[in-house]
């Protein structure tokens, strides 16, 4: 699959989200590090969580040396004012010092920072893009929705199983969900087929429910009308959706938290293991089940769910419709589970460009 970008400069990173980060004084040093000891930085701000990734190239890909995840629930209350909150605002700052900090001390070659659909849809998108340049020295780079779907795609493509001819791959975000229907020679996708932006993700999704929800009965109404939204946009985008070989060769590949959540307890985890869940192989009906229970539970039903707690309670209900309805649309019997996407996305796109 392509992966064209912009060529990264040797500017400060407070001038562009494509650069090699050293300050002035140390680049004579920097230009001399083997590439194999150069170390990439993926920054990936959502609309509901702040994501880094610091990684060095290895034989197989790449090996990550720091990280760092914080929810910062960038778009609460966009649907509503439009704008990003202060108190997002604050929290998606604080969160950033702590990834600016990271890049600085990782002695970072090149990073690439991208903020994406709370970013597009607010009317002070760019006031606050410039001011987390101001506060932090990042450089965000707003990007599309279509880039968004190249580079989930790209970082899952290490899950693509040589038994199938095409891929779906989606990514439950926080604003929008990405789907892109790819050719695949069996280790990689060669050529995009399709693509569709659903413009609900789990913030604004569930969002749109503010209706009261203190019996089965009311939050199964709410439930149903979330994923019916969203199933009515992907019934619009089926013609562009379709593999040509039909369902039998196609393999499903998910990321998001809501999917590793769920099969976090499809799994019978009692804490989070990456290990176990990238990768998985679920059956479709089995993630169905888990959504359908969780529908059915109250808010403090679902923070007493292992892998879950108060930080997800709120949104995994429309992660579940959101998957449901995408389970539903491409009737496949298993899904591949991806704990990756658009951080290992950007940092195989900036290895390949310096020669790896």
């Amino acid at each position: 699959m392509a992966t064209h970008a912009p060529a990264p400069s040797r500017q400060s990173a407070r001038r562009s989200s494509y650069n090699n980060r050293a300050p002035a004084g140390r680049r004579a040093r920097h230009d001399h590090v083997p590439k194999a000891r150069r170390t990439y930085g993926a920054l990936d701000l959502g609309t509901n969580n702040c994501r880094l990734l610091i990684a060095r190239p290895s034989p197989d890909g790449f090996y990550v040396i720091d990280a760092f995840s914080r929810i910062v629930r960038l778009g609460e209350g966009l649907l509503d004012t439009g704008r990003i909150s202060d108190a997002a605002i604050a929290k998606a700052l604080d969160a950033l010092k702590v990834c600016a900090e990271k890049l600085d001390r990782r002695d970072t070659w090149i990073t690439r920072n991208v903020a994406t659909e709370a970013c597009r849809r607010a009317t002070n998108g760019p006031e606050f893009i410039a001011r987390v340049h101001e506060v932090t020295g990042i450089a965000l780079d707003v990007i599309t929705p279509a880039e968004e779907a190249r580079l989930a795609v790209l970082g899952c493509q290490a899950l693509l199983s040589p038994e199938y001819s095409h891929a779906l791959v989606f990514d439950i975000g926080g604003g929008s969900t990405e789907i892109s229907l790819v050719e695949t020679d069996g280790r990689r996708a060669v050529r995009q087929l399709g693509w569709n932006s659903v413009p609900w993700g789990v913030v604004s999704l569930t969002e749109t429910e503010r209706c009261p929800q203190d019996t089965v009965e009311a939050r199964l109404a709410s439930y149903h009308r979330m994923r019916a939204r969203v199933a009515g946009n992907i019934s619009q985008a089926m013609d562009r959706l379709l593999p040509p070989d039909g369902f039998e060769k196609l393999q499903l590949l998910g990321t998001s938290g809501t999917i590793t959540t769920l099969t976090s307890l499809h799994l019978g985890l009692s804490h989070y293991d990456r290990s176990r869940v990238d990768g998985a192989w679920v059956e479709n009906k089995a993630m169905r089940a888990i959504a359908d229970s969780l529908s059915r539970m109250s808010y403090e039903e679902r923070c007493e769910q292992p892998c879950i707690g108060r930080d997800r309670a709120d949104m995994v209900v429309a992660g579940c419709a959101i998957l449901d309805a995408i389970l539903e649309a491409f009737p496949v019997e298993k899904l591949c589970v991806a704990d990756r996407g658009i951080r290992e996305g950007i940092l195989r796109t900036l290895m390949m460009r310096d020669g790896h």
